[in-house]
């Protein structure tokens, strides 16, 4: 039987991968199952990421990366270039499509269905055409104003999350009198803009923002509160893997826990997540959590 060959790099020289072949040609949004949470797998090729250090930073180990996540079962591989941990600093665009957009397209002639991580409407826009099937905007519509335009012309499926601020002043606007309320009130009115421009309710989810412009309270009341987003009436992305809250609950001796040893914490988040109604968990361990969504799946039917 034919298999996939391994991208350039990617053998068992340097980074072994099981050498599969795909179910199917090309995964599309019709393919993703139903009768449980989604997994999406966090792919940052950035060499300053909080969770992994740069580890993915070149396209070969990306491509390693994202590919293994696809074999290991993700319904969605998430693919980003630019850091959007706190302090960051913000890079060009065309460093951005540079770093992403030779793995967005060589995981979708794997078969896999691949988002853009991307604040920048014309990443975005690179991005689809290489395949990819979501957008990813963690801005809040904070940066590109042409988001809403775009998502309307490609027909593409759009995750909103809940943002203030930029991630060097995020942090400062942590401010809420109910921060359940506040997020689906500034989601509901970030919305609009794109339905004025053609935006179909299906093609929208919502994230709340887990961690951005959030203290640990926030992060907590909102995870606890996720039927309480069902207002809006769209489906619901939970980011919460690896995140410093988790580091923050599992401190010792006054020091957080690093994110390496956050895995855990974030797979029981998922599961707990799963439970109360997300349609899709975002992930850096893509068998463990999917593991998690099964058992929620499980218990809740």
């Amino acid at each position: 039987m034919d298999s996939l060959a391994a991208a350039p790099g990617t053998g068992p020289a340097t980074s072994p991968i099981p050498v599969l072949r795909p179910t199917r040609v090309r995964k599309s949004f019709a393919d993703l199952p139903t009768d449980r949470s989604l997994v999406m797998g966090i792919l940052n090729v950035t060499p300053d990421s909080f969770s992994d250090g740069g580890k993915f930073a070149t396209a070969d180990d990306a491509i390693a990366e994202g590919l293994r996540m696809h074999y290991a079962g993700a319904d969605i591989v998430d693919v980003g270039g630019e850091s959007t941990r706190p302090n960051a600093d913000r890079i060009s665009a065309e460093d951005e499509q540079k770093r992403i957009i030779p793995v967005i397209s060589t995981l979708v002639k794997a078969g896999a269905l691949v988002s853009v991580d991307t604040m920048n409407a014309s990443t975005a826009a690179k991005a689809i055409e290489a395949g990819a099937a979501i957008i990813n905007d963690v801005s809040g519509l904070e940066f590109d104003p042409e988001m809403p335009d775009l998502v309307a012309e490609r027909g593409v499926h759009y995750v909103l999350m809940h943002q203030r601020g930029n991630p060097q002043t995020m942090a400062t606007f942590a401010n809420y009198d109910d921060v359940v309320d506040d997020v689906i009130t500034e989601l509901t009115n970030i919305r609009e803009k794109f339905y004025a421009a053609g935006v179909s309710q299906e093609q929208i989810i919502v994230d709340p923002g887990i961690g951005f412009a959030k203290n640990d309270s926030h992060n907590w009341a909102l995870l606890g509160s996720l039927e309480r987003l069902e207002v809006l009436g769209h489906r619901i992305l939970v980011g919460a893997s690896r995140k410093r809250f988790l580091g923050s609950l599992l401190s010792s001796a006054g020091k957080a826990a690093p994110p390496s040893e956050r895995d855990s914490a974030s797979i029981a988040v998922t599961a707990l997540a799963a439970a109360h109604g997300a349609w899709c968990v975002r992930v850096h361990d893509v068998a463990a959590n999917l593991d998690a969504v099964k058992v929620a799946a499980a218990w809740t039917r």
